[in-house]
């Protein structure tokens, strides 16, 4: 059996899969998280969960959503798990009567019943599974509270018989439903048939240009319709049939919603405000003074990341790879009797290349805790409504911003993440300009030289170099949604959820899930790296185990030095370094270390010391910052944009910027006397 999980964006729909599969999905407070189904196994009833993008509606305006409806009309399912925000039951109860239109089997899951009881309200859910004719079980998705019951009820979805005459059916008035009945005339299965027609009337384009192909009548019916509807001040078919469904659950609800300490309905709704949530906002939202806050937050994020926790914790795993560890494995291989290759290649390419990169992961670590701790207690969806007014100067709106911060974590699904956005030119501008968002690959360099050259001020280094990224981004959206992919009109909204404490196992899976990607990178893609570049370093047109300076690794960097000479570092290291790190940010950790001929980080620190100035190495982190993505992110970009020429012009188009910009950091810091 497999069943579709559906609902609203913001709803706790990727919560309620992570209880059912009892595995981890993305969670943010913000619509688009999922950007892609998700499928889990429910093993309790042995069925298949697949977890849709959120959606408000059948009539899908984003890529994210298409993916939802495409699955719901043209796959095959069991049934349909409807997540619904008792707090929010007018809003959600929208998509929930079209999908009772299309005639499958539905559960209702109630979730936030909690929220809903803070706000003084109490849910019937006896009298909404009455009206809507299928169950309704009310849950905490996010404490596990009504899991068993929805298993149960699933668990006898697919054997017991729905019977859809107990569903209600919404009358579109006199017009639209002639019409709607003219046009199911066209479509084989009468059970859907109305539900078709109406869909086609909506304007939904997967529906509209066959059938118009097939029966070029229906179109001829749809206009007629329009016209009908404008001369009576209805803007459009699918804003009639809206209006229609609002009518029918403003008049349900009463028998619905009460409130907690009345038992007497259809009393008129008072709810409970969150004054604290609206306090919070007044400054959160602010115009002038929400992105000031945000800055704050994030420079205290830093500053706790790199200057308080993070450094101690990173020195004391640098002490135990390149003392005890090294020092155990150079003495079990002697013991063996191991040849001096296979001793160097473990103790010099694989211990010191994957370690120099996971001395690291406490900071990284660290940075998704507070990122998950700002996502999951909806602080960000504030940020989103901040820096619409900004973003929108720059050709973008403010749920551009959600694909970039995303890209904070990995530059991969931010890039992915842009398919939330509606217009088609804002998606392709947001996906372009998202590789400019620094990854936690990146991190794990900026804190190496921050901790070498600056490390009285690590956090305002590295926060100076998120800030380079994201005003380079605005700028380059500016630039081509101006020039190259000139942008249309476009609308913008996300939910505001209320401000919640994230549950403690949730904030830890999200930290574990953002940053266990860091780990395994190190264990298989930066270990064959690591063993490959000591490989280069080791042979040489000499022969093997040859000076390192007259190895293929050195051959190869001088060839790209002389390029980056005009920016402060042209020497073959950095050059290298630099190509390797196409493949992965972090390889460039590994390249240096062994390069530099260095066991651990202090050494490789030392090494960069003797080569680099302070303003090189921030010349350097620049270029890294900008220059093209690494490979996963080209792939994405091609995957996503579907065009070899806007990947190639992603790549040409970094890669002009990141020397450009480096090498006015690096000349303009030398005419003002910095070193």
């Amino acid at each position: 059996m497999r069943f579709a999980l559906v609902g609203n964006p913001n709803t706790g729909k990727t919560s309620l899969f992570n209880l059912l599969t009892d595995t981890y999905a993305a969670v943010g407070n913000w619509s688009g998280v999922t950007v892609e189904k998700k499928v889990g196994r429910m093993r309790a009833i042995g069925a298949e969960l697949v977890d849709l993008p959120g959606m408000y509606s059948l009539l899908p305006l984003s890529r994210d959503e298409a993916v939802a409806v495409r699955f719901l009309f043209a796959e095959s399912y069991a049934g349909v798990i409807n997540i619904v925000d008792a707090s929010q039951l007018r809003r959600n109860l929208q998509l929930t009567l079209q999908l009772l239109e299309l005639g499958v089997p539905v559960v209702v899951a109630l979730n936030m019943i909690d929220v809903a009881g803070a706000r003084g309200m109490a849910i019937d859910a006896e009298a909404l599974s009455r009206v809507l004719g299928v169950p309704v079980v009310p849950i905490v998705a996010r404490t596990g509270h009504g899991k068993a019951s929805l298993v149960e009820a699933l668990g006898t979805m697919a054997t017991d018989r729905h019977d859809v005459r107990l569903r209600p059916s919404i009358d579109y008035g006199e017009a639209i439903e002639a019409t709607a009945a003219n046009i199911a005339k066209f479509f084989p299965d009468p059970m859907k048939a109305r539900f078709w027609a109406l869909r086609y009337l909506e304007g939904h384009p997967a529906i509209a240009e066959p059938l118009e192909r097939e029966h070029p009548e229906a179109r001829t019916l749809r206009e007629a319709l329009e016209g009908a509807l404008r001369a009576r001040g209805a803007t459009s078919i699918a804003a009639e049939t809206t209006r229609r469904r609002y009518a029918w659950i403003d008049q349900t609800l009463p028998e619905i919603e009460r409130l907690k300490n009345d038992t007497t309905r259809g009393k008129p709704l008072r709810r409970v405000s969150q004054t604290w949530t609206e306090r919070l906002d007044r400054w959160a939202t602010h115009p002038v003074l929400g992105m000031p806050i945000f800055f704050f937050v994030m420079y205290v994020v830093f500053q706790l990341t790199f200057d308080r926790l993070g450094t101690p914790l990173s020195d004391r795993f640098d002490a135990f790879f390149a003392g005890p560890l090294s020092a155990a494995a150079s003495s079990l291989l002697t013991a063996i009797g191991a040849a001096p290759f296979y001793r160097d290649l473990v103790v010099e390419g694989i211990i010191a290349g994957v370690g120099g990169v996971l001395v690291f992961v406490p900071q990284i670590f660290i940075l998704f805790f507070f990122i998950s701790l700002l996502e999951d207690s909806g602080y960000m969806a504030r940020v989103a409504i901040v820096v619409d007014r900004l973003m929108e100067r720059f050709g973008l709106n403010g749920k551009a911003f959600i694909p970039l911060i995303v890209g904070f974590g990995c530059n991969v699904p931010g890039v992915m993440a842009a398919r939330t956005i509606e217009s088609p030119r804002e998606r392709l501008v947001t996906a372009l300009i998202t590789p400019f968002m620094s990854c936690s690959a990146r991190l794990a360099v900026y804190a190496l030289f921050v901790g070498t050259f600056f490390r009285e001020r690590q956090a305002l280094v590295i926060f100076s170099l998120y800030v380079l990224g994201i005003a380079l981004a605005l700028v380059s959206a500016f630039v081509l949604t101006r020039t190259l992919a000139r942008t249309e009109a476009s609308m913008f909204w996300v939910e505001l959820p209320p401000y919640r404490l994230p549950h403690a196992r949730t904030l830890w899976r999200s930290t574990w899930e953002k940053g266990k990607g860091f780990v395994r990178k190190a264990g298989t893609f930066i270990l064959g790296g690591s063993v490959a570049i000591w490989l280069l370093s080791y042979a040489g047109p000499g022969g093997l185990d040859v000076p390192i300076e007259d190895s293929f690794l050195a051959w190869l960097g001088g060839a790209l030095a002389p390029l980056f000479a005009p920016l402060g570092f042209g020497f073959w290291q950095a050059g290298v370094a630099l190509l390797t790190g196409f493949l992965a940010k972090e390889v460039v950790i590994s390249t240096l270390g062994i390069a530099f001929y260095t066991g651990d980080s202090a050494a490789l620190s030392g090494a960069l010391a003797t080569v680099f100035t302070p303003l090189s190495a921030y010349a350097f982190l620049v270029f890294l910052l900008l220059y093209m993505p690494c490979l996963a992110t080209v792939a994405a970009l091609h995957r996503e944009t579907g065009s070899r020429k806007w990947t190639g012009f992603s790549i040409g188009y970094s890669l002009m910027l990141a020397y450009a910009a480096a090498f006015v950091v690096y000349h303009v810091g030398r005419w003002a006397g910095l070193h």
